[in-house]
């Protein structure tokens, strides 16, 4: 071969090459789950709770300590006090759907953590478990419906978890305690108006 064309021959067959390095280690554009734009739980305005990136939590915000099931295969095996939803409304005020050896705590808009006015609360509640080392409870975390059903979810489980932390901190034993979350799935108040929105932020302790 002709000195000239091998060497013509060779650059093209490097150039070719380098194209095509080039294309294949480019950077791929990442698209957010839809719904992340429209902001914070339980609103429609624009307030995040910033969840930590490391420290047991996923990349979706979900803490991986905890195996949530959002598909509702698990949940549904859980035990789901239906007989609060019959009460009277004074009642379920008062009792949110927790069993009748506790009481439920309360949340602040677009919060998770423990409230220091729930603290008497939280302390009557850990001193039934302790009181009663048979007791096992599911907390469940609970949301108003402002806001993205995703974002209520991760919500509702941060402060199942935070609840369940604060009574291990008081000296429960963890394994006496599962979380879930639903969110705003199931409200317990149907108004719209901040009294039952108030109502829907909240903990219940149900007794397995």
């Amino acid at each position: 071969m002709n000195p000239m064309v091998k060497s013509a021959f060779i650059t093209t067959i490097l150039l070719s090459s380098l194209v095509l390095l080039s294309t294949g280690c480019s950077k791929k554009s990442v698209i957010p789950p839809e719904g992340t734009e429209l902001g914070g739980a339980e609103l429609s305005g624009g307030t995040n709770i910033n969840y930590p990136a490391a420290d047991g939590y996923s990349e979706t915000g979900l803490a991986a300590e905890e195996s949530m099931d959002f598909t509702g295969a698990e949940r549904s095996s859980l035990s789901i006090n239906s007989d609060a939803d019959q009460q009277s409304e004074e009642y379920r005020r008062s009792h949110g759907r927790s069993s009748m050896a506790f009481s439920p705590i309360y949340f602040d808009f677009d919060q998770a953590g423990i409230n220091s006015e729930m603290a008497p609360v939280l302390s009557a509640n850990a001193t039934y478990m302790k009181e009663n080392p048979n007791a096992v409870i599911i907390i469940e975390g609970n949301c108003d419906e402002r806001g993205t059903n995703e974002y209520n979810l991760a919500l509702g489980e941060r402060r199942a978890i935070n609840t369940k932390e604060y009574l291990v901190n008081l000296g429960v034993n963890p394994a006496r305690i599962r979380t879930v979350s639903y969110g705003e799935e199931r409200p317990l108040f149907t108004g719209r108006n901040e009294l039952d929105w108030s109502q829907n932020r909240r903990a219940d302790f149900i007794s397995e």
